[in-house]
């Protein structure tokens, strides 16, 4: 049985390979104009804000959770954490990190903070190219298969990969306190890494949503804070009935969390064990790290959100709205 598992494997090996050669050989006799992809699917727009309203332009406002907040028993807020900058590192390997938001609804009671996801998800990140590209994450090896592989692809297009962190569930354990301090994780979230190249193919995953990478940030250093005040249309103003407490000066980062066995990688999942193979995976916790350099996070709505009931959250979604750019 093992020398039949291994003959199965190269031949899938053997197939992934030679799929894409083939493809190669048949676009050479396309014309030009029938090369051109089609165009991907567009996003729904993310919406621009006015003035200080700009860091909030993904909070979930209009959730049913968030509309029902009467301002006395529940408030629902906003929480906005973002950065341009940072890495993450698994097992030996290490990724920079781009532009990352992280966005979520807050409802504060008597009870603690619950949380709520954006429909697009919470962690929008945006793709970054791997360094070495498929290179690193695969080669060398001594495997006939994958060193052919890995001599067709140096050089090549196909050599490039590029990783996006992707949300695979709400957030959850919010800590309103560990954000205004060093040291303790402020809330979990539960993602997955999508790697993205010709030969690895569209579904190729580091964690899911049943075996999910979970981060927990927490602040390395102390933040500064600062409050902002606001009118409802977005204008700065000390006396304004909007506000959010500003933090900032401090990277986020964890160390805490795992990172499990890869899917989905190349034909039928034959490149899994490859991947696997070169990250460590899976990787346990201690031996994986991630930073967000400069984090700047804005939490808030209504200043005084006990002014506004019985229906706070129906009020907060309405100047939400109504910040929108038109």
């Amino acid at each position: 049985m093992p020398a039949t598992r291994s003959r199965f494997r190269r031949a899938l090996l053997a197939a992934a390979v030679a799929v894409p050669a083939v493809t190669a050989t048949v676009v050479t006799a396309v014309p030009a104009a029938a090369q051109e992809p089609p165009p991907a699917p567009q996003a729904s727009a993310v919406p621009e804000l006015r003035g200080a309203w700009a860091p909030l332009n993904r909070c979930p406002v209009d959730d049913p959770a968030m509309l029902a907040a009467d301002g006395a028993a529940t408030s629902a807020l906003c929480l906005s954490a973002a950065a341009s900058s940072g890495s993450m590192t698994i097992g030996e390997k290490t990724v920079p990190a781009g532009r990352t938001s992280l966005q979520f609804g807050v409802l504060r009671s008597g009870a603690g903070s619950a949380t709520v996801a954006p429909s697009g998800g919470a962690l929008v990140a945006e793709p970054v190219p791997v360094p070495g590209g498929l290179l690193n994450l695969m080669c060398p090896s001594d495997i006939p298969v994958l060193t052919s592989l890995c001599e067709r692809v140096a050089g090549s297009p196909l050599n490039a990969v590029t990783a996006t962190v992707e949300s695979v569930g709400p957030p959850a354990g919010f800590d309103y306190v560990a954000g205004l301090v060093a040291g303790r994780p402020i809330v979990a979230l539960p993602v997955r890494i999508r790697l993205d190249n010709p030969l690895l193919g569209g579904n190729c995953y580091l964690g899911s949503a049943r075996d999910p990478i979970v981060l927990r940030p927490r602040n390395l250093g102390a933040p500064s804070a600062s409050v902002v005040r606001f009118a409802a249309d977005g204008t700065l103003d000390p006396a304004g009935e909007m506000g959010y407490l500003a933090l900032s000066g401090t990277d986020q980062g964890d160390e805490t969390f795992s990172v499990p066995e890869a899917n989905g990688c190349g034909l039928f999942g034959a490149l899994d064990w490859a991947v696997n193979a070169q990250l460590g995976l899976p990787s346990p916790a201690g031996s994986n790290s991630f930073v967000l350099e400069r984090t700047e996070t804005a939490v808030g709505g209504f200043y005084t959100p006990n002014q506004f009931t019985p229906d706070q959250g129906r009020q907060l979604a309405q100047r939400w709205h109504a910040a929108v750019v038109r």
